[in-house]
């Protein structure tokens, strides 16, 4: 091969390797970019599709409080439609991580704490009762944590509303079994529930979970008249939450029940 010929080639391969680089360094995206994109799909209640975006951006800008929380969000939703308890115990300790990361980081943005007290929510149905102590505990701090930031933050009064409602429908005997061995069960109820769930209506009368779980909260309470009102106005509204189709789902049992 002629020196001129080879070096031709040479060029040419340089060249290319240039163009090759420039194009891959174009197509790079920043985290900014990636979360944008993810955003779409979490807008549209996508969370597998979210998260292809979101976790490459987490990579790039690991202490994004914001990004954190999402990511947390897409792993509840994840967690609720997988059908294994092992799986939906490892989506939920990722969605608990999350935004134990997004709470440290941020612990006066009332959003994280709100985040933590959903996640362990969720959490809580899985567990053994031993952890299940801890959890509530860890449940009531952070759904106090997000309303002493921002008392008109109506999910936050929605949380605490379902965690007074939980611990009012535990019987005399399974609490004093809980006090033997794990120590007394703080006390709750349902009126308690059905303050928080009147205040999440005054903050957001758009929600539908703020309704049903009032309805529900009034036949525990032998309210079946308030129960039907409150019920058929959640049924009414249109479905905007990931959760929203469960959440119907329950209301639609009590109904059948109250007829």
């Amino acid at each position: 091969m002629t020196q001129p010929v080879y070096l031709l080639r040479a060029l040419l391969a340089a060249l290319t390797l240039a163009v090759t680089l420039a194009g891959t360094a174009a197509g790079a995206e920043s985290a900014a970019e990636l979360i944008q994109k993810g955003d779409l799909y979490y807008d549209k209640l996508q969370p597998a599709e979210a998260l292809k975006f979101y976790l490459p951006a987490e990579k790039l800008d690991s202490n994004n409080v914001r990004l954190l929380v999402r990511v947390s969000r897409q792993y509840r939703h994840l967690m609720s439609d997988a059908t294994k308890t092992s799986e939906k115990l490892r989506l939920g300790t990722m969605a608990v991580d999350y935004a134990q990361r997004a709470a440290a980081l941020a612990p006066d943005d009332p959003e994280t704490h709100l985040a933590l007290a959903i996640s362990y929510g969720k959490m809580l149905p899985l567990e053994k009762s031993k952890q299940q102590f801890a959890t509530l505990r860890h449940i009531k701090f952070a759904a106090d944590k997000a309303i002493a930031l921002d008392p008109k933050n109506d999910l936050a009064w929605h949380v605490l509303g379902r965690w007074y409602q939980g611990l009012a429908d535990i019987g005399a005997t399974k609490r004093a079994l809980a006090r033997v061995a794990y120590g007394a069960l703080p006390a709750a109820k349902n009126e308690d529930a059905a303050r928080c769930f009147e205040k999440a209506i005054s903050l957001n009368p758009k929600r539908l979970m703020h309704y049903i779980e009032l309805g529900r909260t009034y036949e525990k309470m032998g309210r079946d008249a308030d129960a039907r009102i409150f019920i058929a106005k959640g049924l009414a509204l249109p479905e905007t939450e990931y959760d929203d189709p469960e959440t119907k789902n329950l209301g639609r049992q009590v109904l059948k029940k109250l007829r």
